[in-house]
């Protein structure tokens, strides 16, 4: 590996200097001895090695002799192709962007039902912050759909002369961004990550003359993109490999028979009408708190069938939020549609529906929103919702933490297309009741066994005083689970003083009872005496597309963003 300087300086207080020796990166005991094994000699690793190397170490059994080939073309210039891994660079391979722990393309089958995936879900996509006072603006639309993300949410509110249409969060002091502004940017961005589909969710305050406007807007704006269902309702949904490249709306219906029932009190009960309308008012400003999704109509005119025939036709996915009692909801429809709970309404509806819900997931869509306490975009456990089959858990991309990191881990699966394909358990309601009732004690299915090696990059990507003022930084990792309850813990290596290129060679077990769901996640911090560590990366993978043997992992900053040098060398086995 390259080589900084042998020794770094620091100044304290002006006065003196401390002086650290640097340590270069260097293969682990285990790294040396796989070499060994798997080379000539001890001396150079032909493709041949590499080959066995692969298939026995690293269980990549469906791997050629083409292909080990490959990876030496690739990992040295011409003039050296045919000559073999010395160790140096066999270590440099294993560390390198070759040898990540997780498949890099789409590998899952894509032509079930839509209701069979689970799909990345933003909400209130277009805002640039908090929930409460930033703007909204494309860019957080734009940048949700380069990470990946297939489902964005707009917020429709008439404008201040109510004769157009804009995208803003209703009741707050947000600002606002056109419409049109939006469905470009989607048109022009929807499939920067994948070719598979991109879902719009209206959540709809306008009246059915602004509806129509909005018709006209999605139809010559998305065009050949837009996908309308040939009949109103559909019984199943559509795969996601039959909807490459199109573009879905979806939102509450208008019920034009609302509108004449409307006109029928407005022409013979004025009076009683006001009233009603006034309590509708206080209900609909109570439901529509920062937060909260409604998918309610707000405003009522006599335009009726006129306005409202051309809006309905272009809603691919029919929603719909729960008025009453939930397991009238939860009753399985012939018409597939989408149904939409808050966080707190999902977690108090398992109590009671846990498999009514999983059975309704097994063809419908169940979308899952962020609470309206939550103004300043932080996100909730999303594991509650795949538990139970929802395949919208919608999230604040704008915000930032360990939730949304879990978030992103889980869409790393399937080649980060954004469509990560269910459980079978999850679509078999019997399976389900064994493996997710609480009363019940979970077996467990497999121990995911994680040996941490070492890391390195750091002095690349940080400035000398960035972790300590004094000295080199104090490096120690943690590694857990995030999962189903019983499966959930994080355990920790020693903290490794003044090194740039902490050294830690510690294993942990983990038994999982549903792997399937399982998050590994990976953290590391510098150590501080007053337990304010500092941040020193993270990043999360779905156990069930974890390679086997020595991986290189690469770490991301809080946000999200991979940072150029800074990874762990990590071992993954299944015992």
């Amino acid at each position: 590996m390259e080589k900084k300087q042998s020794k770094q300086t620091f100044k304290v207080c002006f006065c003196f200097t401390r002086r650290f020796k640097f340590r270069t990166a260097e293969p682990p005991n285990d790294v040396k001895e796989l070499f060994k094994r798997y080379s000539d000699s001890g001396t150079i690793m032909t493709v041949d090695g590499l080959l066995l190397f692969l298939n026995e170490v690293q269980g990549e059994t469906n791997v050629s002799k083409e292909d080990a080939q490959n990876i030496l073309n690739t990992q040295f210039n011409i003039f050296q192709r045919n000559k073999g891994f010395h160790l140096d660079a066999f270590f440099k391979y294993l560390l390198g962007d070759l040898n990540l722990p997780h498949v890099p393309k789409v590998h899952q089958d894509m032509t079930a039902p839509l209701a069979h995936y689970f799909l990345f879900t933003g909400h209130n996509s277009y805002l640039t912050g908090n929930q409460l006072s930033s703007d909204s603006s494309t860019v957080p639309i734009i940048n949700a759909l380069k990470r990946g993300v297939k489902v964005i949410e707009l917020d429709l509110w008439p404008n201040s002369k109510k004769d157009d249409v804009e995208v803003r969060h209703g009741g707050t002091l947000t600002s606002p961004v056109k419409l049109l502004e939006c469905l470009s940017a989607i048109r022009e961005h929807a499939f920067d990550a994948s070719e598979f589909p991109v879902v719009i969710t209206f959540e709809d305050h306008l009246p059915p003359i602004l509806q129509a406007k909005v018709a006209k807007m999605v139809t010559d704006k998305l065009g050949d993109m837009l996908y309308c269902p040939q009949s109103e309702y559909m019984i199943e949904f559509p795969s996601p490999d039959s909807l490459r490249k199109r573009i879905m709306i979806s939102t509450k219906p208008p019920e034009i028979r609302e509108h004449k029932r409307i006109k029928e009190r407005q022409s013979s009960k004025d009076s009683v009408y006001e009233e009603n309308l006034e309590t509708k008012k206080r209900v609909m400003q109570k439901e529509n708190e920062p937060g909260d999704e409604d998918d309610e109509d707000d405003d009522e005119d006599d335009e009726g069938e006129d306005n409202v025939s051309g809006y309905k036709q272009l809603i691919a996915i029919h929603a719909g939020k729960p008025k009453g009692e939930l397991n009238k909801w939860l009753a399985d429809p012939i018409k597939v549609r989408r149904l939409s709970l808050s966080e707190q309404e999902l977690e108090n509806a398992t109590k009671n529906h846990g498999t009514e819900i999983v059975r309704f997931t097994q063809r419908n869509l169940l979308r899952i929103y962020p609470k309206g306490m939550r103004l300043d975009s932080s996100n909730y456990d999303p594991m509650l919702g795949w538990m139970h089959g929802a395949q919208m858990v919608a999230f604040n991309m704008q915000g930032h933490g360990k939730y949304l990191w879990i978030m992103e881990g889980m869409f790393k699966a399937n080649g980060g297309c954004g469509y990560v394909k269910k459980p079978d358990f999850l679509l078999n309601v019997d399976e389900y009741s064994k493996v997710f009732n609480r009363q019940d004690k979970l077996q467990v299915q497999t121990t995911l066994k994680v040996m941490v090696y070492m890391g390195e990059g750091w002095h690349h990507d940080f400035r000398r005083t960035h972790f300590d003022q004094f000295s080199p930084p104090d490096f120690f990792a943690r590694v857990g689970i995030h999962g189903v309850p019983e499966d959930t813990t994080m355990k920790k290596t020693k903290a490794i003083e003044d090194q740039w290129v902490p050294v830690w060679n510690e294993e942990f077990e983990f038994p999982l009872t549903v792997p399937q769901l399982a998050m590994l996640r990976i953290e590391v911090k510098e150590f501080d005496t007053t337990g304010n560590h500092d941040f020193g990366g993270q990043t999360c993978l779905p156990v069930s597309e974890l390679r086997t043997g020595i991986r290189a992992v690469p770490l991301h900053d809080r946000k999200g963003q991979k940072y150029k040098s800074v990874r762990l060398l990590m071992r993954f086995q299944f015992v």
